[in-house]
């Protein structure tokens, strides 16, 4: 594993006071590595908090080109001394909440966990920067998986939530509390509604990076077949790079609110399976339904895709689809990568890596 600097104290305001500082949580995944390139590239400092007890692997910053620009600085969300000191010591400009436990089937295994990381933290930062930072402006990261099994289509900021996930349930909370700091306390805060968002900076436990990471293994002599859940779910898919713009605009605006991102248009998991395989050049046939359905290849007959039960959702989420309507309005935001080409890059990251990981 890469060695990484931890600065244990940051000095971003004993410096210029010129200098602007963004503090961002969950620096480490996938939004937060495209979101510091942005702040890189907006000329702010960009400060990672990590919790001292987890594995620390800057690989997706590494692939950015951006590693060596972020400083790291000890921030355990579920410590709120720990939470208070850190923003009271850095009292930055900006603050993005990104950290989250984001799996929605660990969240059913892990529910106290996941609402205490997702839910009850965010009230930690708000409190802090209530009483430490006021002029610091503040963004949720909240998600479509707050709509559940939404009783309009597309959603809407207005539309109501119905999670049905501890995940989605503690990410309501974390959204309303957010809300609430803005309208009792006058702070600038924001929560972006953000509707699926992939990217070759993926984790490799959600469905989309699943499929192109098992496929180029796959193509590598490295695995023989993909077991996958529910085919026909359908979600609203956009690249990460484009939401974290997203993410940006709305702490510049002169209020913070709340805006939907989404590309507006839904796909099956089937979609994304397919575009997938036709961009590995891999040709197949289905036959069987339901979860007997088989997706083997047309050459040789050999399964390639296959359903496993275990997979599928305690409380399935079948259609998610946003209209990001007002976002376009307030903050000039347009999605500018589409499905086919996000599939496509995705696939080619992947099977790149593995090939590489082969010939090493």
């Amino acid at each position: 594993m890469t060695a990484v600097r931890i600065s244990p104290r940051s000095s971003a305001r004993q410096g210029s006071k010129s200098l602007r500082t963004a503090l961002v949580t969950g620096v480490l995944g996938q939004d937060g590595a495209y979101l510091a390139k942005t702040l890189l590239d907006e000329g702010y400092r960009v400060i990672g908090g990590i919790r001292r007890t987890s594995s620390v692997n800057p690989w997706r910053l590494e692939e950015l080109g951006i590693r060596d620009h972020v400083d790291l600085v000890p921030l355990d969300l579920l410590e709120q001394s720990n939470v208070q000191r850190t923003i009271g010591r850095i009292r930055p400009d900006l603050l993005f909440n990104l950290a989250a436990q984001s799996f929605v089937g660990t969240a059913f295994e892990e529910p106290v966990y996941t609402t205490m990381v997702d839910g009850v933290a965010v009230l930690y930062l708000l409190e802090a920067i209530r009483s430490h930072a006021p002029e610091t402006r503040f963004y949720q990261a909240s998600t479509s998986e707050m709509f559940g099994k939404a009783v309009v289509v597309p959603q809407t900021e207005d539309t109501p939530f119905h999670p049905r996930s501890p995940y989605g349930v503690a990410k309501v909370y974390g959204h309303w509390i957010t809300v609430n700091y803005r309208e009792a306390h006058g702070l600038h805060a924001s929560s972006g509604l953000l509707f699926n968002h992939e990217s070759p900076l993926r984790g490799i436990d959600f469905v989309t990076r699943k499929i192109t990471h098992g496929l180029a293994r796959i193509r590598c002599g490295l695995q023989d077949r993909l077991e996958l859940g529910n085919l026909e779910a359908r979600r609203d898919w956009g690249h990460a790079a484009d939401y974290v713009r997203a993410m940006y605009a709305m702490t510049q605006r002169p209020a913070g609110s709340t805006y939907v991102v989404a590309t507006g248009a839904d796909h099956s998991v089937r979609d994304f399976l397919a575009l997938a395989l036709q961009a590995s050049d891999i040709e197949v046939r289905w036959e069987g339904e339901g979860r007997d359905e088989r997706c083997l290849d047309a050459a040789t007959g050999r399964p390639l895709v296959t359903i496993n039960p275990r997979f599928y959702r305690p409380a399935e989420v079948d259609r998610l689809v946003g209209d990001s309507s007002r976002a376009k309005r307030d903050l000039g935001w347009q999605p500018t990568i589409g499905f086919p080409a996000l599939v496509e890059e995705m696939v080619r990251a992947d099977y790149d890596r593995v090939r590489r990981s082969v010939d090493a």
